[in-house]
């Protein structure tokens, strides 16, 4: 009963440090309150290619390795008794270890677009930003904000 207990109260602590991998928003519409109320350069221009990427958390924080582990050894030690249970808590820790960093990095994962821009002005480059819904095309006509002093930019209908 007690170790059932303990594995419900890991397995919860588990999860609840899983989320908090998850990565903030590099969408084109989602702002930072850090980037609230800031002047932004605005151009204008028309897209040329967009492509379909990934971005993903670098490096990875071991959050989800380590509460795999933690849990896989737990799990584990319930199989067998006196060697068994030691040998089940080391291979659960492993394979807790492996589920939990392919978690973390699914987690912090994030569908994402390439778009390239040439600028009313004639020049050409790309930005990446997280896909989330914005629909962009080939010869669409977008807004470019330019914060410099973060060095960031965002394209944006």
């Amino acid at each position: 009963m007690i170790r059932s207990k303990s594995l419900t109260i890991l397995g919860l602590c588990a999860a609840a440090m899983l989320a908090g991998c998850a990565a903030p928003s590099t969408s084109g519409h989602t702002y930072t309150t850090g980037e609230a109320r800031r002047p932004m350069q605005v151009e204008t221009g028309v897209i040329q290619a967009i492509r379909q990427v990934r971005l993903e958390r670098s490096p990875q924080t071991g959050v989800g390795t380590a509460a795999g582990a933690v849990v896989g050894g737990v799990a584990g030690s319930n199989v067998g008794g006196g060697k068994g249970s030691i040998i089940g808590s080391v291979l659960g820790a492993v394979a807790g270890g492996v589920v939990g960093s392919h978690a973390e990095q699914s987690l912090s994962e994030r569908q994402a677009l390439e778009i390239t821009v040439r600028t009313d002005a004639g020049r050409t480059f790309a930005v990446v930003q997280e896909a989330d819904g914005e629909s962009f095309a080939p010869g669409q006509r977008v807004r470019i904000l330019t914060d410099p002093a973060r060095g960031t930019t965002r394209v944006s209908q």
